[in-house]
């Protein structure tokens, strides 16, 4: 079979698509027949070397829609010929956390495509937990899209930052796959959005999906822009999943009581905090990380109820996977990048 993967870390080029030998149906595990798979920044992260320890070849990608092609033994509530979404976290099942039902709080939790091979491939083994229905009247394309950054950004929003309708809220970098899932579920859920970015192009776009505000970053002060559009007041909620740089703007946009919630790193890991804003403005700082099953499954009925479809950037074949990763990590995209597998 066809797949992408690395046989060393470093940039672009140790990117290639080539012949690997099939998935074997192991106990507990489903062989799927992929249609499509999403990047997300993790993919760069797990190329660069990140702190996993790989096995080389490795085949990258965690996020993929597809159809049970083969059934491992004790593999229970799927079958042949299912219409699945993967679920990319990877939990141990029995520690406290798991029995808790949550996940990604697991000790030992990992993700499809950094903790084992991933699923840029014409066919992957998953574990059979990790599938759940296609969502009804969405395509391949659209269904992969949802993975990792549809279930971090419910859970960010739901789970960790209880938003509630009528809240404002801050949603930086606006053209990442977090961020546009934040802005699409803010939105239904009747919450006001300000979004960030560089780009004014990003900005309308962002307006035309129900953004109420843009603020570029290059050209105005974000912190002081919230103030004045919220009155003095501040946000509800800033949601980050950027990092390190928009760390300080965090705790000058959010209002008193509110809630900062953070799901990455990609401008950085280390940042000064204002604690005297901390204690002061009695804010509430909330680190986020994926989804609990529970999580996924409510935001894909929540996507089917409500007939949300997620933003595609755009499409490329499996056997260009290198030019697509280009493309995100020049942060060229708005919303996700879909490879046909």
């Amino acid at each position: 079979m066809k797949a992408t993967l690395i046989r060393r870390h470093g940039e672009i080029d140790v990117v290639e698509v080539g012949p690997m030998p099939a998935p074997i149906t192991a106990p507990g595990e489903v062989v799927l027949e992929g249609r499509a798979a999403a990047l997300n920044h993790l993919d760069i992260w797990v190329r660069k070397g990140g702190r996993a320890k790989l096995s080389f070849p490795h085949i990258l990608g965690s996020d993929a829609a597809g159809v049970v092609a083969e059934v491992g033994q004790g593999a229970a509530n799927v079958k042949v010929g299912d219409e699945v979404v993967v679920v990319p976290g990877l939990s141990c099942g029995s520690c406290e956390a798991c029995r808790r039902g949550e996940q990604s709080e697991c000790a030992s939790f990992g993700i499809i495509g950094l903790s084992r091979p991933g699923v840029f491939a014409e066919k992957a083994a998953v574990p059979a937990a990790n599938l759940l229905p296609k969502p009804k009247g969405l395509t391949w394309e659209e269904t992969a899209a949802l993975g990792i950054a549809y279930g971090t950004a419910w859970r960010m929003l739901f789970t960790r930052a209880r938003l509630r309708p009528g809240e404002t809220l801050l949603i930086h970098g606006i053209g990442g796959g977090v961020a546009i899932a934040a802005l699409q579920f803010a939105r239904h859920a009747g919450a006001e959005a300000i979004v960030t970015s560089s780009s004014d192009e990003k900005l309308q776009r962002a307006r035309e999906l129900g953004a109420a505000h843009g603020i570029n970053y290059r050209t105005a002060s974000v912190a002081e822009a919230v103030r004045e559009i919220t009155g003095g007041r501040g946000v509800d909620v800033s949601v980050n999943a950027v990092g390190a740089a928009a760390w300080a703007t965090d705790f000058a946009a959010v209002r008193k009581g509110g809630r900062i919630v953070l799901c990455g790193v990609t401008t950085g890991a280390e940042a000064p905090t204002d604690l005297r804003a901390l204690y002061w403005n009695q804010l509430n700082v909330l680190g986020s990380t994926f989804a609990s099953h529970e999580d996924f499954r409510l935001m894909l009925q929540t996507v089917e109820d409500a007939g949300l479809r997620p933003v595609i950037d755009s499409v490329l074949p499996l056997a260009q996977a290198s030019e697509a990763m280009a493309r995100m990590e020049r942060g060229e995209q708005f919303g996700k990048i879909i490879l046909r597998t």
